[in-house]
């Protein structure tokens, strides 16, 4: 198995499980990061949290594999590939459940969309980022060339996709590439500490805030504002928002997840 997922109370583990090879991504890894994808749909989990084994976050494509194939082939496999990677991505993307990715060493092209997918994303401090596609001659997929603009800019965006540079943990917090830095030895402990965090919170409200965020970086204020009203008047008369609002008037902690189970 390339790609490992575990769920518990809730909380799926989705382990990207190539560490020797650097989690590099080949049609086989794609696949299952899917069918994983699929599984947190299915199981209506409140949270994941995806991580790497070993050294490395991910290092992007499996170029080994691609270069034993060639032209037409070649071609026929990079769209297999990328229309698996795309479609998971789309398939945490379109979920309730909010995404922690905690990324360490290198992380580079696709590796750099999973990261940039994310909700939170937590680097260890030895973490160090390259977008590297055109540096092979190719252009960039998994996203990468739509989460790095919306996240650090167009202009930043176009430094790292055109140069290659690396940049590293400090300055990926710095600019917005990732959410905040942590210690390698406690990278997995403050990631887990985080998505069971996520996982006990009111999960519908996560997803409306995740997709209000999405779609007000492309819509008109009039038709964002409308929206909002519409989201918060519907987690408003959800259980979680008549949790949410009675916990806070009672001074006590909210139990979303009973809340939702209630339903």
């Amino acid at each position: 198995m390339r790609v490992g997922i575990e769920i518990d109370d809730g909380l799926a583990r989705v382990t990207l499980r190539r560490g020797e090879a650097g989690n590099a991504i080949d049609l086989e890894m794609a696949r299952e990061l899917l069918d994983a994808a699929r599984v947190c749909a299915a199981e209506s989990v409140r949270a994941v949290l995806l991580t790497g084994e070993g050294k490395s976050f991910c290092v992007g494509g499996d170029l080994g594999e691609f270069a034993r194939l060639s032209g037409e082939v070649l071609e026929k496999h990079l769209i297999a590939v990328t229309g698996a990677l795309h479609e998971a991505l789309r398939t945490f993307a379109a979920g309730d459940a909010p995404v922690v990715a905690a990324v360490q060493g290198a992380v580079a092209g696709a590796g750099i969309g999973l990261a940039a997918s994310a909700d939170v994303t937590l680097a260890a401090d030895n973490a160090s980022f390259t977008t590297a596609y055109t540096g092979i001659g190719y252009s960039p997929d998994a996203g990468v060339s739509w989460f790095l603009p919306r996240l650090i800019g167009p202009k930043r965006a176009l430094d790292l996709l055109l140069t290659n540079r690396r940049v590293k943990a400090a300055e990926a917090e710095a600019i917005g590439l990732v959410s905040r830095i942590v210690a390698p030895d406690r990278l997995a402990a403050e990631a887990i500490r985080t998505a069971e965090a996520l996982c006990g919170g009111p999960t519908a409200a996560f997803g409306a805030t995740r997709r209000l965020v999405a779609t007000g970086l492309t819509s008109d204020l009039g038709t964002h504002l409308d929206r909002e009203a519409r989201a918060i008047a519907a987690a408003a008369s959800s259980a979680a928002g008549r949790e949410g609002v009675a916990a806070f008037l009672g001074k006590r902690v909210p139990d979303f997840p009973r809340a939702a189970s209630s339903t």
